[in-house]
């Protein structure tokens, strides 16, 4: 689910004179309804740091050789990738997918600062549920992306997979708007955050995505220092490119190698 190239627009030009939660609410788009978690799909509910509760579905063996946490986009919530959360479990995965705050049935309201606190505390439950940091690997899809590869720089994982994912907000925001781009200011920079990473790292991309380019995802693959795999997955776009099964085998097969390093 991605907004309106117009909604976007408007985001950049308000946010010339708009900061904090005005800026936030034209960057997040929230739904907040989430059907019942769908068969072999387990409720998990965090608590954050600022003491924020979390709603996040579980998924997968306990033993599983790695574990996905998952953070999603802008748009939406955990329910839009129901179906490719159990693609992922009959991988052979764990997956534990959870709603950024404002999103879904988890409290608060989003902001940057917000959503790295929540990425931190669903490592952090996972940790406390007794799955080792070297079997979790950080997954995140677009703007889940930025949150993953921040995450990553903050506890001890065993590697990043990022689809659909940009180098900063405003690289998008130059692609379809050009000079206008410069408004969206210094928001979730992946660029910056991915030069720290110090563990493997998955980059794949549709080649007809037209909202993140698959030039952006090259240049943050490019900006990694350690050892980076690129996929490029043919014929998807933005919104579809989880429908390609080859993709869904190279994330699985990641986070299993990345799982087993020493």
């Amino acid at each position: 689910m991605t907004p309106s190239r117009a909604t976007l627009l408007l985001a950049l030009l308000v946010a010339v004179r708009c900061e904090g939660a005005v800026l936030d609410a034209l960057v997040f788009f929230p739904d907040r309804h989430v059907p019942p978690a769908p068969p072999g799909v387990a409720d998990r509910w965090i608590t954050t740091a600022d003491g924020v509760r979390l709603h996040a579905w579980w998924a997968g063996p306990p033993d599983a050789p790695a574990t996905l946490l998952w953070s999603h986009g802008n748009a939406g919530n955990i329910a839009d990738r129901a179906g490719v959360l159990r693609h992922l479990v009959a991988r052979g995965l764990a997956v534990l997918a959870y709603d950024y705050r404002g999103y879904g049935r988890s409290q608060g309201q989003p902001s940057e600062a917000g959503v790295a606190r929540d990425a931190d505390a669903a490592f952090d439950a996972l940790v406390a549920d007794g799955v080792p940091a070297g079997r979790i690997v950080c997954f995140g899809e677009s703007l889940g992306g930025v949150v993953s590869i921040d995450l990553a720089t903050r506890r001890p994982c065993a590697g990043v997979a990022v689809v659909s994912a940009f180098t900063r907000l405003r690289d998008v925001a130059r692609v379809h708007y050009g000079p206008l781009g410069f408004l969206a200011g210094g928001r979730f920079d992946a660029l910056a955050r991915v030069a720290r990473l110090r563990v493997p790292l998955l980059v794949a991309h549709g080649d007809r995505d037209d909202i993140v380019p698959l030039a952006l995802g090259r240049r943050l693959a490019d900006a990694a220092p350690g050892a980076v795999r690129f996929v490029t997955v043919p014929g998807r776009g933005h919104n579809d490119v989880f429908d390609d099964p080859a993709l869904l085998d190279a994330i699985a097969d990641f986070a299993r190698e990345a799982a087993l390093r020493p």
